[in-house]
């Protein structure tokens, strides 16, 4: 009984796991399973991330759409540029590519991260200032589950 238990529930965290990794990952309609994809950096399509309110900043998704659904995508900060203290609603996993990325929790200093450096932002309620060193541009890449949001909090100081 107790060995037909373990099975039961280690083929149900199976199952699961499988169910909620393919619902995290959905190529685009160009890629299928088994297919190598390559992106040079040259064939980036960068846009303007402006309607959520951080001007000069740019983003290129390498698969998804950043404004609809998850997505994985380079975000490039310019140089001093810092965002107001906000939300997500998503969880957004970060790599730096290069530059200093910088970001502060509210209340408190703000960690500052090199190239190579990886940064987990959960979604919901955890308040944060990002931003960019002034010695250059941070390039990074961002994933997530969900669209990518900016959600100001309300009475922070601009």
């Amino acid at each position: 009984m107790k060995t037909k238990s373990i099975l039961t529930f280690a083929v149900s965290f199976a199952l699961a796991t499988a169910v909620l990794a393919q619902k995290t990952a959905q190529p685009k309609a160009s890629e299928s399973a088994g297919t190598p994809i390559f992106i040079p950096a040259s064939d980036l399509k960068w846009i303007d991330l402006n309607p959520t309110g951080a001007p000069g900043v740019k983003i290129a998704d390498v698969w998804g759409d950043h404004a609809k659904g998850g997505y994985g995508a380079f975000l490039k900060f310019p140089a001093g540029f810092l965002s107001p203290l906000h939300t997500h609603t998503y969880d957004i996993k970060i790599v730096v590519i290069s530059g200093t990325y910088t970001q502060a929790p509210e209340g408190k200093s703000a960690a500052r991260l090199g190239k190579g450096s990886y940064a987990f932002q959960p979604g919901g309620s955890y308040k944060h200032i990002s931003g960019c060193a002034k010695a250059s541009d941070c390039v990074l890449f961002i994933e997530s589950t969900g669209p990518f949001d900016l959600l100001p909090v309300a009475g922070a100081a601009k």
